[in-house]
């Protein structure tokens, strides 16, 4: 029985419900993919259409293995902080010339970095949080962001090779009566047209979100008039997503670092808190010894060496961390 960060078990019944939900989908794939390899893709081949099978075969191990893969990831868990320290302490990040505070979490006890989330469904800070998907009863964020979206191009176009085969069976056997092949094919047919429908939705809008550098969670704190100051442009928006190095797992020097060091972190007058839990505050000028970042380059995957302040130190460990 999973056990809560205090210790206590959570429950037998909130645990098995969501498993139940992410065992179903993997049974329903496996279970419709079967009866459609056993039927109507065996008529196919026995008349000599080895395109299909050729097609569906890798797309189904494809978004079977990322089903499972996605399930068991890390979606960019945020290690706890410590009892130590202060959360009447405000710190301030910059992306891009905006000014973000860094919002205390008080079930984890760490600042949250921008776009960090605290899932009260697993109860964990999620880095670049986007959003707790029931069906494979996990978050979705930084660490497995694009493993997400392969699973729905994936999945979109598995459904899409199935359905077109079930058609070209049905088409060619429209002089022959109903058999179990027939019937068989027509209960895959109508589940993959179901569907369908929703998962292409689905896509164009992940491709949407990718486009503009945007995530779901934001919908409830968006930047108001304020621009998306993580937004690089369409074709750096998608070259970063899918290319970019994930970074260090997982946050471990910035808990570290996160302690009273002085006057530096003492919250700046022309800043106010974001309405959101991890949303960004409005634009400021910078103070002095700010230095406003290029978002391009937060994912360096090296810490400055020659900075000894503090201050410094924590301040590049959570630009480090920022992504989309």
């Amino acid at each position: 029985m999973p056990l809560s960060r205090a210790g206590r078990p959570q429950g037998l019944l909130p645990w098995m419900i969501p498993s139940l939900c992410a065992a179903l989908s993997a049974v329903m794939l496996l279970v419709l993919s079967g009866l459609f390899f056993a039927f109507p893709c065996r008529w196919l081949l026995q008349n000599g259409e080895w395109v299909y099978p050729i097609v569906t075969g890798p797309l189904f191990v494809l978004s079977f293995c990322s089903l499972i893969a996605l399930n068991g990831s890390d979606p960019g868990i945020l290690h706890q902080g410590s009892n130590e320290l202060d959360p009447m302490m405000m710190p301030v990040v910059w992306v891009n010339h905006m000014a973000f505070h860094l919002q205390w979490c008080p079930k984890c006890r760490f600042h949250r970095p921008p776009r960090t989330h605290h899932c009260p469904r697993c109860n964990i800070c999620v880095e670049d949080f986007d959003h707790h998907n029931r069906w494979v009863n996990n978050c979705v964020g930084h660490r497995n962001y694009r493993l997400y979206l392969l699973l729905v191009l994936s999945l979109c176009l598995y459904t899409l090779a199935v359905l077109v085969a079930c058609v070209m069976v049905l088409v060619r056997t429209t002089h022959l009566p109903y058999g179990l092949d027939k019937i068989i094919t027509i209960v895959v047919a109508v589940p993959a047209a179901g569907f369908l429908v929703p998962l292409f939705v689905l896509l164009l809008i992940k491709a949407w979100s990718v486009s503009k550098a945007e995530r779901s969670h934001e919908g409830k704190y968006q930047y108001l008039h304020l621009n998306n100051p993580f937004d690089l442009g369409c074709a750096r928006n998608w070259c970063f997503t899918i290319f970019a190095p994930r970074g260090p797992k997982y946050m471990a020097e910035a808990v570290g670092l996160q302690s009273a060091v002085g006057p530096e972190w003492v919250p700046m007058q022309t800043l106010h808190c974001s309405r959101g839990p991890s949303g960004p505050s409005p634009p400021a000028v910078p103070g002095p010894g700010a230095r406003p970042t290029s978002w391009w380059s937060l994912h360096t995957g090296r810490l400055p060496r020659r900075s000894r302040d503090p201050a410094d130190l924590q301040e590049a460990t959570f630009n480090l961390e920022l992504s989309v």
